[in-house]
């Protein structure tokens, strides 16, 4: 039995300029994990999950699931990366062994919430199949094939940023300009000391949830049609993102901070935000600690001092159903990355 793991994920700097030939800074964060277990059988099988289940106990059960976790489960995004696994291995000349397989996945990771949920199934799925048909595949087309089973194989609009750092783990400086991912396919990545990186936190509440392509609304559009205000922003975050790289290598904690409320400051005149969104970072910041979307709203990370704002900002998020967690970026047994919970 193969059994594999990926984890959330936090975009520190440059979101979301990933999806726009920018430049971005994330973070693994190991308290929530995709699990998928991959054995042989007689026939391929992929088994649901609770969350491929239409089974409810009422309409108001329904309803709260379907707000929280979307109309989806993971059969569907696991059912794509298997084929476009298979294109891969076609394109390459890599003979497959006719060896069916039964496949199972959990995850533990909040969904909806910019947190890279779906992208961590596929991302323990294919670690999964490459180990069962003995495939090695580079980390940075490991990252592309996953962003493509969701943009190319379901039409679901993502960047780049969250595969690659679940791919790669750890902390990683990204640059995606456009010559770099035009002329290969994939940017230039730059895994980075997690040594270097102040106290983080992460704080996150299910009610937000709203979907990747729900709040990212219509930027892109206005990105194509070269709205300066856009086009500007993007470049801002790339550069946000660059310094923040410098400032994290000088040890400049006062820059990096500066950096992370500059981030969601912009964003917040460019996208349209929820009020609950807003009430996060508010929160935050009054706390004393600085504040950021850790994806696509629903989540926000950030800098804090010591133990007491830390106690000051759980206590403050709490009131309003938010919860706080310490990211772990760091594997807390050896083993192969990806490979242990």
């Amino acid at each position: 039995m193969i059994e594999t793991y990926a984890y959330a994920r936090a975009g520190l700097l440059g979101n979301p300029s990933d999806g726009y030939f920018g430049k971005t800074i994330a973070c693994i964060v190991r308290n929530f994990r995709a699990r998928v277990l991959l054995y042989p059988s007689a026939r391929l099988e992929i088994k649901p999950s609770k969350a491929d289940m239409p089974i409810f106990e009422s309409l108001d059960d329904l309803y709260a699931v379907t707000r929280w976790r979307g109309y989806y489960g993971g059969i569907r995004i696991i059912q794509a990366l298997i084929v476009r696994f298979l294109d891969y291995c076609r394109e390459h000349e890599i003979e497959i062994p006719n060896r069916n397989f039964t496949l199972e996945y959990e995850t533990t990771i909040p969904l909806r919430l910019g947190m890279g949920g779906s992208s961590s199934i596929i991302t323990a799925a294919l670690r999964a199949l490459c180990v069962y048909f003995e495939v090695e595949i580079p980390l940075p087309v490991q990252a592309k094939l996953i962003l493509e089973t969701e943009t190319r194989e379901l039409g679901v609009p993502a960047g780049p940023q969250d595969r690659v750092i679940q791919v790669y783990e750890g902390l990683v400086y990204m640059n995606f300009e456009r010559q770099l991912m035009e002329t290969q396919g994939y940017g230039r990545y730059e895994p980075m000391d997690p040594a270097l990186l102040p106290s983080l936190y992460l704080a996150y509440r299910t009610s937000l949830s709203e979907g990747t392509e729900v709040f990212h609304n219509n930027v892109r559009q206005r990105w194509l049609n070269g709205d300066p205000e856009v086009v500007g922003a993007m470049r801002t975050w790339a550069s946000y993102a660059e310094q923040g790289r410098q400032a994290l290598l000088e040890r400049n904690y006062g820059v990096l901070k500066d950096l992370i409320d500059a981030n969601f400051d912009l964003r917040a005149t460019i996208y349209k935000l929820s009020a609950g969104n807003l009430d996060m970072v508010h929160i935050a910041r009054r706390a004393g600690a600085t504040a950021n979307f850790a994806g696509s709203g629903g989540a926000i990370v950030g800098t804090y001092e010591d133990d007491a704002m830390y106690r000051r900002l759980t206590e403050a998020m709490a009131e309003v159903g938010v919860a706080v967690v310490r990211p772990e970026l760091l594997e807390k047994t050896a083993g192969r990355s990806g490979g242990a919970p």
